[in-house]
């Protein structure tokens, strides 16, 4: 960890994203940079934002309550491993992925019976949000099944609350007349305002949308599995919480960032060719100073475009070649042993930081409890835009 301008910056600065940190800290009471960081919108991606009595849906983001779930099953690995062409075929027919596609088994849940519902903001979007939930989406959102040190098998996910949270936040950041682009001042709105309170009680509605969202998908890969759940471990990486720190209260907002508390696990993922871990964290001096937050992923180094080029989708024609080819992605897939459905050269590992090296960052504020190593993965395809990601 050091520090630049007085802020707490794990890993290698990124310039972008360290300029718009800054601007965070001249409305936020606390600001912290995850190593994984990078640039988001207003906010950046691994950025951490507390204030006393504000809440900032800059900070939230457009995926609202996107996250990461991963369940322990009672499976050895050998029977993954034997039948991993079958079971990926199955989980990527069975699970929906891509922008706006609607389960294809209706998913009942309780929550569409909550009273926020009636708030402005979601009341026309619960009929879209039922179709919804059980969806993955696409850009870096996937389903993954992996083995630990152990040879147990695990199923690890990472999505958000689909249209229901972008369509969310995009009315919450108009109806705040948040200034538009990246390198702008995120949107803060008094928690005691009649919108604050409103941002907040729909941000609650988001965040239990994506969490029922992601136990559907593990609890039905697992049936497809023919197996039973014995542990799980879920977090979301774009909320915020109300927590004490140092005897005050404050809204903290994690964006791209994992809650790790002394205890708390999370689940951790790395790219489609690389391990991820079950992480804890562990007290200790610079947790205090991360308001007890570490990364959600490895983090990119090349954007979207950068990686795959520029290609006119009428005509086919390469306008800008991209840094990372076919080849160069199945190569580390094929080297790691990985069946892959789905995914574009924008997710290939060559578009990350290594994740060991990035956890190495965060020292011991954290504990490596299980090392998981991919055997299956399934994505979007190449040609999905997202615009929930995170």
């Amino acid at each position: 960890m050091n520090f630049v301008d007085g802020i707490p910056i794990w890993g290698a600065p990124d310039e972008g994203a360290v300029s718009q940190i800054k601007t965070c800290a001249k409305t936020a009471d606390k600001v912290a940079l995850m190593a994984d960081h990078h640039k988001g919108y207003a906010v950046p991606i691994g950025g951490v934002v507390a204030y006393r009595n504000a809440i900032s849906p800059s900070g939230v983001g457009y995926d609202i309550a996107c996250g990461n779930k991963a369940v322990l099953l009672d499976m050895p690995g050998a029977s993954l491993r034997a039948d991993i062409k079958k079971i990926m075929d199955e989980a990527w027919n069975t699970i929906s992925f891509g922008v706006g596609r609607r389960n294809a088994e209706r998913v009942d849940h309780s929550l569409f019976d909550s009273a926020a519902w009636k708030c402005e903001a979601v009341a026309p979007l619960k009929e879209m949000a039922r179709q919804q939930l059980g969806t993955v989406g696409s850009g870096n959102h996937y389903v993954d099944l992996f083995t630990d040190e152990q040879d147990r098998v695990w199923i690890g996910v990472h999505f958000g609350s689909r249209g229901l949270g972008h369509k969310t936040a995009t009315w919450f950041l108009k109806e705040a007349g948040a200034k538009d682009g990246m390198d702008v001042e995120p949107c803060v709105i008094p928690v005691d305002s009649d919108l604050g309170a409103q941002f907040l009680e729909c941000m609650t509605l988001a965040g239990e949308y994506a969490y029922a969202g992601r136990d559907w998908v593990c609890e039905r890969v697992a049936s497809i599995l023919g197996a039973s759940i014995i542990e799980e471990v879920h977090n979301h990486h774009n909320f915020a919480w109300r927590e004490s720190h140092d005897g005050q209260e404050y809204w903290v907002v994690r964006k791209g960032a994992t809650p790790a508390f002394p205890g708390q696990k999370g689940f951790v993922g790395g790219t489609m060719g690389e391990t991820s871990v079950i992480l804890e964290g562990v007290e200790n001096e610079s947790a205090k100073y991360s308001l007890y937050s570490t990364v959600h992923g490895a983090g990119r180094v090349m954007g979207r475009m950068e990686a795959k080029g520029k290609v006119d989708r009428k005509t086919g024609e390469v306008k800008r070649a991209g840094r990372v080819t076919q080849d160069m992605m199945d190569t580390w897939l094929k080297r790691a042993n990985v069946e892959l459905r789905g995914a574009g050269l924008d997710e290939s590992p060559d578009c990350y930081k290594r994740l060991p090296e990035v956890l190495a960052e965060h020292g011991d504020s954290i504990k490596i409890l299980h090392t998981l190593t991919p055997v299956g993965v399934a994505m979007a395809g190449a040609n999905e835009f997202d615009p929930y990601k995170d």
